[in-house]
């Protein structure tokens, strides 16, 4: 009977050491020629079409757009002034299964490049 929990648990474990590696490292770094400003206006809108609730912070020189999750970690994007327009960082925890396309908050972040 014990041996029926050991899948249970090896799934739980590869799934929680995905959400564990490397916090602090963006999934991905874009370029744009827009200002931080100009990049969330963009964004802010293609989120909300799709049924998400960004949340947006900000300063002169940069956004931070939040957007929160029920069964992964909150997933975050930060725009910061560059000397071309702003840089773009993405911090996303992916489902393997979504893990092999880009999620709608990476497409949108792409489009509003």
């Amino acid at each position: 009977m014990r041996l029926a929990g050991v899948p249970v648990v090896i799934l739980a474990y590869w799934l929680l050491a995905g959400c564990a590696a490397s916090p602090n490292n963006p999934t991905s770094s874009l370029q744009t020629d827009k200002s931080p400003e100009q990049y969330v206006d963009c964004l802010v809108p293609k989120l909300k079409d799709n049924a998400m609730s960004p949340v947006v912070s900000g300063s002169e020189r940069s956004y931070r757009v939040v957007v929160s999750s029920k069964v992964a970690v909150d997933t975050v994007l930060e725009t910061h002034r560059a000397q071309d327009g702003g840089k773009v960082y993405l911090y996303e925890r992916q489902l393997l299964a979504s893990a092999f396309r880009p999620s709608s908050i990476e497409r949108a972040a792409q489009e509003c490049l």
